[in-house]
């Protein structure tokens, strides 16, 4: 059975991999998030009080 520490891809610690909390978020990626959040919000809600 091979032991895969021994290889490149299975260190414990990579310096070249960031995972997505580590990275800082931009002002047009948060307007952008809002902006799917509040149609979200619309459709959900609004779309069947329309529909009343």
């Amino acid at each position: 059975m091979a032991d895969h520490h021994e290889h490149e891809q299975f260190r414990e610690f990579d310096d070249d991999r960031v995972t997505s909390p580590m990275q800082p978020y931009t002002s047009g990626q948060i307007g952008v998030g809002v902006a799917v959040a509040v149609v979200g919000l619309l459709v959900v809600f609004g779309l069947p009080l329309l529909l009343l």
